[in-house]
């Protein structure tokens, strides 16, 4: 029987010694590892979908849910997507080193600030195999050891997925325990991996909210997280329906499993009557239930009796559904949506539409999330869309790292004091 405390306690170890080298190592170095381990990848496709499939087939006979059943799926796209991932963090610029802020001080010292890694990264994570690549890669470009800690139902992925990572890592002359997957599926490992300040620098956890309320109540490093991810769309008095209604729609159904997914739409009165019958048809034609409230629920039976419709409670406001479910609200106008979404959202992200400038910069102003967009679907709200490569998961918080952290939110900063010799008097 393994000693998961000693277990740990080895990974930990080993992390420890390898961040000193993956910290020193130069920009070259470690984006040769991260082509490597694409190559190692590319090579053991194979592989890699032979083992997920025991994964789901696992998964199916132990009746895991729908939404968890995607996100541990592997598919050749999205395999596809990890290389491309891999390939993107390798031709970002290396936040590790920059100088910044130098400045002259009286006495003749410069000042300034330089960007370094975090040291140990503990990942937190349910399902999706493919956060074992993403991590890794920013992980290592941001100069930090990882210890990946996957769900138990990808365990059979993230071992052929982790042996890729090693073998491009000695490929590229790096420690293999530059990034280490837990093997054992004891949720013991957790509890042990989040109380190792000696060893580990920073959690990340990506999983559901009671997962990431556990890590950080118990937690005896700092966390970077989000509970959960009810985000907005806001259909303003002056938005452009045809835009609103694409808008809303790839929103909501581009893909259900995900935090960035809309779970709540927000309607100007002056224009609901014109728009949530067009919307209620366009989501009913893909299957998605309507929770609505009482005015929402009279505007599109007006104009349709036939569409399904579930009255809204107020629970129904604060929910993240993970699934191919709407809550819809008409409001006033601006000023209650934005505080309907203040007083009920999870500060993930929220959109507006609309072609008022001077309400599309209020909304921005006062929206208190990590994202806020004018005229986009919140699906847009990750590392690979906004420009950061594959992203470590997305950061409610409000110290450090907010909204999709990518290889600067995997960095802190030290001060730097360049003298020729100056002593204070």
């Amino acid at each position: 029987m393994v000693d998961i405390n000693q277990y740990m306690q080895g990974l930990g170890q080993q992390a420890r010694q390898a961040s000193r080298v993956i910290s020193a190592a130069g920009s070259g170095n470690k984006n040769a590892a991260l082509l490597a381990i694409a190559q190692r990848i590319q090579a053991a496709r194979e592989t890699l979908m032979a083992a997920n499939a025991e994964d789901m087939a696992a998964a199916h006979a132990s009746g895991l849910e729908p939404a968890l059943l995607d996100r541990l799926e592997l598919t050749p796209a999205r395999i596809d997507s990890m290389l491309e991932g891999i390939e993107q963090v390798a031709a970002l610029a290396d936040p590790v080193g920059a100088l910044t802020d130098l400045t002259a001080r009286p006495s003749g010292i410069q000042v300034g600030k330089m960007r370094v890694p975090l040291g140990v990264i503990g990942i937190i994570y349910e399902s999706r195999p493919n956060v074992t690549v993403e991590a890794a890669s920013l992980c290592l470009k941001s100069g930090n050891a990882a210890i990946l800690r996957g769900g138990s139902e990808a365990l059979r992925s993230n071992r052929a997925i982790a042996r890729c990572i090693c073998e491009g890592l000695v490929d590229a002359k790096l420690p293999a325990t530059a990034v280490q997957v837990v093997e054992t599926s004891d949720r013991a490992a957790v509890g042990e991996l989040i109380t190792m300040p000696d060893y580990v620098d920073v959690i990340v956890p990506r999983g559901g909210k009671g997962l990431i309320e556990r890590i950080s109540q118990d937690a005896r490093v700092p966390v970077i997280k989000h509970l959960d991810g009810n985000c907005h769309v806001y259909v303003d008095t002056d938005a452009d329906l045809d835009m609103a209604l694409s808008i809303a729609v790839n929103a909501k159904t581009q893909r259900y499993g995900t935090c960035n997914t809309a779970e709540s739409l927000l309607v100007a009165s002056a224009v609901a009557a014109n728009f949530l019958p067009r919307l209620a048809a366009a989501l009913h034609a893909h299957q998605v239930e309507l929770r609505v409230c009482e005015q929402s629920k009279l505007l599109i039976t007006q104009a349709d009796n036939t569409v399904p419709l579930v009255d809204a409670t107020d629970s129904d406001w604060y929910e993240e559904y993970l699934a191919p479910i709407l809550a819809i609200k008409v409001v006033d106008g601006l000023d209650q949506a934005i505080e309907h979404i203040n007083h009920y959202s999870s500060q993930h992200s929220e959109t507006i539409v609309t072609d008022h400038y001077q309400r599309a910069m209020d909304f921005i102003r006062q929206v208190d999330s990590s994202s806020v967009m004018v005229n986009a679907s919140t699906r847009f709200a990750d590392g690979f869309e906004y420009g950061l490569g594959a992203e470590i998961g997305i950061s409610t918080d409000k110290i450090h790292a907010r909204g999709p952290v990518g290889l600067e939110g995997l960095t802190s900063q030290k001060f730097v004091v360049l003298g020729s010799g100056q002593i204070r008097t």
